[in-house]
């Protein structure tokens, strides 16, 4: 996964515009009300939603991608980029909330369980972490190879889990769930188009 992403970067720079997510903005709200002031973001890409809480917070990005990493640190100088693994614990203090955007669903089973720990670790209690994931109701749900229950290979090289509601609640069992929905987020790629999906989201604090 790690190669196909460094390739993409490398061919395609910043692929999905300088536009945050949407969601971003809102996880920031929900964190300034709670009075966080560290965030760390997970897969933080280069930089396209590190920069919505690098102006507020002290944001921490975890990229495995190099040339992703070149990019943000131009892109979002604020925010402390480390070149490492999401799936592991990269801070040596706890933070107040993770932000992650799009990544858990990139994963095999263990390695959610594994990501999901590590941001847990991460956080000091009664931490915040906002998760968004691909929806069990976007129209790749069940095309191509299944290689786990609720995960398909729906492209060619590509795979992804599609999270029900159940199933979303069912990862963070460990946290206090404060809110959970979904909504259809439209990415624009500088080299394919829109691109638009299903997400659900989950908002929870650490016990």
């Amino acid at each position: 996964m790690s190669r196909y992403w460094s390739e993409r970067f490398s061919k395609e720079g910043m692929i999905w515009g300088s536009e945050a997510s949407p969601s971003a903005f809102w996880a920031k709200d929900r964190f300034r009300e709670a009075g966080v002031t560290s965030v760390l973001i997970p897969g933080a890409g280069y930089g396209r939603n590190t920069k919505v809480f690098s102006s507020d917070f002290t944001a921490y990005g975890v990229e495995l991608s190099l040339p992703a990493l070149e990019l943000a640190a131009e892109w979002d100088p604020l925010t402390v980029f480390i070149a490492g693994s999401a799936l592991e614990i990269q801070l040596a203090d706890t933070i107040d909330a993770v932000y992650c955007y799009d990544v858990l669903h990139l994963f095999l089973a263990e390695e959610r369980r594994r990501l999901i720990e590590a941001s847990l670790a991460q956080l000091r209690p009664g931490g915040l972490l906002y998760f968004t994931v691909f929806s069990d109701e976007d129209s790749n749900n069940g095309r191509g190879t299944m290689l786990e229950r609720g995960t398909y290979e729906y492209k060619e090289g590509k795979y992804a889990h599609f999270f029900s509601e159940a199933d979303l609640r069912e990862h963070f069992a460990d946290t206090e769930i404060l809110e959970t929905g979904s909504w259809t987020e439209r990415l624009h790629s500088r080299h394919n188009g829109i691109h638009q999906y299903i997400l659900r989201y989950l908002l929870a604090r650490t016990k």
